[in-house]
Parts: C-alpha cells; structure tokens; sequence
C-alpha cells in the first residue's frame, strides 16, 4: 500500500530563509520545524523536502557542498527525533550557467519532477499528499500535482502574501504561520490527533 506525503520546501519552510547556502554555517533549521517533521513522522505520512537549488547552475556551490548541507539539515533533525525520508533538489537553471545545469528541466519547481521521482522512489500516492512551502511557486507545484497546497508565513511567505497575493491567479488551500501550524491544519483536515 502507498503512503501519503507532506512534501516540505527547505529554505524558508523547514531551515532559516538566508539567500544562497554557501556555507554549512548558514543553514539552520527552525525550531518549530523540528517538532513538526517529528509530528509527520510519528502519523505515518513521509515526510519528504524538494528544494529548487539553483546556486549549482549558478555557479556560487557545487553539489558536493549541497550534500553537506543535507547531510547538516538530517542531523539537526535528527537531534529532535526527527526525520526526513528523502532529500530531491534541482540544480539547473533555464537561462543561467552552462549546461547540462542550464536548462529548461522537469523537476525545477514548479515543475512536478522532484514530486514524481520521490513518488516512485518512496512508494508515496500523489493523490491526498499536501505541499507545504513560503512561496508562489510552491503553492503552484502543489496545484500541478494535484496536491493540497499549505502556505507558511515564515521565509518569503508573508512578503508574498501581504504583497503579491491580490494579483495571485489562486489562492493557497490554506496559510499557516510556520510549519507546525501547518502540520497541525493539515491533521486537523485529516482528523489525526497531533501525536
């Protein structure tokens, strides 16, 4: 049987909006999200981050340094008691870089590529997952694949909602203030006791 999954964006969603992580030091998860992967994992869903890395592309890190800082963002998780099941990132761009890493891609958000190949790699049923992340774009990766989509006021989250949101071609299915509280929505929707 297929589990659901909440997919989580990183940067402003689960770690500290910072800009480009070109350093280990510069990636740091909020403390809120900790306890709210823990949540995702203790109710059965997977709990799966897909991040739009560009800076590969861009030239400013190289992908062994992207794996440093996931390797960084499990541990810090892990301290919690928490977890991730998988870890899917892009690192192209479409207009900048040399390619292959400059080009026009499937799994750059929004895009649903990263969403896909996690499905098949985890076993998750697309159909009943949620996406959780702080900006447009992730609200509409959530509407191509078919997802719930929960916006997070934490990141670019509530810039672009205070800002932008008037001129949005849709609305998110719902805003949190941080990623616990949408766990917390999203369990409620499901008529799951928070653990």
């Amino acid at each position: 049987m297929k589990s659901r999954a909440i997919f989580l964006d990183r940067d402003g969603t689960v770690s500290f909006e910072v800009g480009y992580i070109n350093h280990l030091d510069r990636l740091r998860v909020m403390p809120r999200s900790v306890e709210a992967v823990r949540c995702i994992n203790e109710a059965g869903f997977r709990a799966v981050v897909v991040t739009n890395q560009s800076g590969v592309a861009r030239g400013y890190f190289e992908e062994p340094l992207l794996e440093k800082a996931h390797d960084s963002l499990r541990r810090q998780l892990a301290a919690g008691g928490a977890h991730v099941d998988g870890i899917y990132y892009c690192p192209h761009h479409p207009r900048e870089g040399e390619p292959p890493l400059r080009q026009d891609c499937t799994c750059r958000k929004p895009s649903t590529g990263m969403l896909e190949r996690a499905a098949k790699d985890l076993g998750i049923q697309l159909s009943g997952s949620y996406m959780v992340g702080d900006t447009m774009v992730d609200m509409r990766t959530a509407r191509n694949a078919g997802l719930c989509g929960v916006l997070v006021l934490t990141g670019y989250g509530r810039g672009q909602f205070e800002h932008h949101s008037h001129r949005w071609p849709f609305q998110p299915d719902h805003i949190a203030e941080d990623l616990r509280a949408a766990v917390s929505w999203i369990f409620s929707r499901e008529s799951i006791d928070l653990p």
